[in-house]
């Protein structure tokens, strides 16, 4: 027993003592559930995935009705999480930038505002956000024959927001081909006004050429295909609105809570991230004659952005799971139609609960697996 006086052989034993422990103890409750499971006759497996549903949704991206089978629920409320977890990122985004950088701001006013905006959503709880949007703000817009009209297309009232939807004909493609080289032009102009600007010092407007391309060539595009695009209008029939897109309360209150208080963390990031930028760093800047909207824009933001990109990254992950919330007050996303509603009818909570937990993980290491890429492409490489 000599060799077990080897600290490294030592090390070694106890974690594989670990690792064996661990399996036995997961084959332990594996086995112990599936004999609770089949002592109380519950079904088990996959197969209650093709059974029909028999209910609606009353809000899905997805073709369904009630004889569409849980399958299909699942579908539908993952799109559902993915849609107001994508706008939800962006708008959190902007929002979070435009508040980090106002915190900092020299005009007193703005800064005081910008802190007590981040001091007051960032201490409730989210869930009485989302509760507060749903109950108050939007349970208090005008009934639906006194809506708000905005240039007679687009409608605001207790029941929603109501906006036209474009319908994509043939030759729709043209247009998306135009966005998309308009995109790639956009990627090749900026690395070459960086390459400019680095051999030369010269400036080259990229966002006012860029945004330039991304409205002129899907309009010519558009023109091109013979206007292959037409809205539809939403128009007031009965007692509700006909047509159009609806944007429902329930989707405008997650929406709203989930964008304002994930915005306040993001601002926070930021502005430790430009506190963090070194003083000389700022002083250099000044005395090339930068401005200070320059010197934020070229040096400032540039380094802050790098500094900030970690913690942000947890607050998608977050606004991501948090989107499950909207169960308390009836958003139909996976939580609520699949892990809930699907969940009752079937009673196969082992399965749908673990589907429902597999998703969120995939989720998470999908979105944090592309901002980890482009955390590592954004960092200073070392000469």
């Amino acid at each position: 027993m000599s060799f077990l006086r080897n600290e490294k052989v030592r090390g070694i034993l106890y974690q594989l003592i670990t690792i064996v422990g661990f399996v036995l103890f997961i084959m332990y409750i594996a086995q112990n559930t599936s004999d609770n499971i089949e002592a109380r006759g519950i079904k088990s497996g996959l197969d209650f995935m093709q059974s029909t549903a028999g209910f609606d949704i009353t809000e899905t991206p997805l073709e369904f009705n009630h004889t569409s089978t849980h399958w299909d629920v699942f579908k539908v409320g993952l799109a559902n999480t993915l849609i107001v977890s994508a706008f939800g990122i962006v708008l959190a985004t902007i929002l979070g930038l435009i508040i980090g950088v106002a915190r900092l701001s020299s005009n007193w006013i703005i800064s005081r505002l910008a802190n007590g905006y981040i001091e007051i959503f960032r201490n409730l709880p989210i869930l009485l956000q989302i509760l507060f949007w749903y109950n108050v703000v939007l349970a208090s817009m005008p009934s639906v024959r006194q809506s708000y009209n905005f240039f007679g297309s687009i409608f605001i009232n207790q029941r929603g927001v109501y906006t036209p939807r474009p319908i994509f004909e043939d030759g729709s493609w043209l247009i998306a081909a135009g966005f998309i080289i308009a995109l790639l032009a956009g990627w090749l102009i900026y690395k070459w006004s960086t390459k400019r600007h680095d051999e030369t010092g010269q400036e080259f407007p990229v966002f006012l050429v860029n945004l330039g391309l991304l409205i002129t060539l899907p309009i010519l595009a558009y023109l091109i295909a013979g206007s292959p695009v037409s809205f539809e209008y939403p128009v007031f029939k009965g007692f509700n609105f006909q047509g159009g897109r609806t944007f429902t309360p329930e989707f405008l209150a997650l929406l709203f809570a989930l964008t304002i208080y994930t915005a306040t963390f993001i601002a926070e990031a930021v502005r430790s991230g430009i506190e963090a930028v070194n003083k000389g760093q700022k002083e250099a800047a000044t005395s090339l004659g930068l401005t200070p909207t320059q010197s934020l824009k070229f040096v400032v933001l540039p380094q802050a952005v790098r500094i900030a990109i970690p913690p942000i990254i947890n607050q998608y992950l977050n606004l991501a799971k948090n989107s499950s919330l909207a169960a308390a007050i009836g958003y139909p996303e996976l939580v609520t139609v699949f892990a809930g509603t699907s969940l009752n009818i079937t009673g196969q909570a082992l399965e749908i609960i673990g589907i429902t937990m597999l998703t969120y993980l995939v989720i998470s290491l999908f979105v944090s697996a592309i901002l980890n890429w482009f955390n590592k492409k954004m960092k200073i490489k070392e000469r």
